[in-house]
């Protein structure tokens, strides 16, 4: 397993909102992983770790409150910036609790998404 220094992993069921993800993250100048389920994200840490993910909370199987917690316990510090269309007092305090760097109600603002990306990787303790 090796970090990529630019790489950003999103993660969320709407195919759309995947694509239009990755081509914003692209033109940015990140290299991007999609995947549909976080099932399939959290299998993908044990190749490589990005050095952000972009993570939806409302997805059917494993919710997005459940990779945080994978993340968490099994030690792989990285940092998430929650999108979400389920913008609740509770969710947002949940989140942020559980360690994203930033909250986003989507649909996402481009320029709040990656200064929150910038951010997050930015104040990330080197590993």
């Amino acid at each position: 397993m090796h970090k990529d220094s630019s790489l950003v992993a999103v993660v969320d069921d709407e195919e759309s909102v995947r694509k239009a993800l990755g081509r914003l993250l692209r033109a940015a100048g990140f290299n991007v992983d999609t995947y549909a389920s976080g099932a399939d994200f959290v299998q993908s840490l044990q190749r490589h770790r990005p050095v952000c993910l972009v993570l939806d909370l409302r997805m059917p199987d494993v919710s997005g409150f459940e990779i945080q917690q994978a993340l968490t316990r099994s030690g792989h510090a990285v940092p998430v910036v929650i999108i979400t269309g389920d913008d609740s007092p509770d969710s947002r305090e949940r989140a942020l609790i559980q360690g994203a760097r930033a909250y986003l109600r989507k649909p996402v603002d481009e320029t709040m998404l990656l200064d929150a990306i910038h951010t997050a990787i930015n104040s990330s303790p080197a590993p």
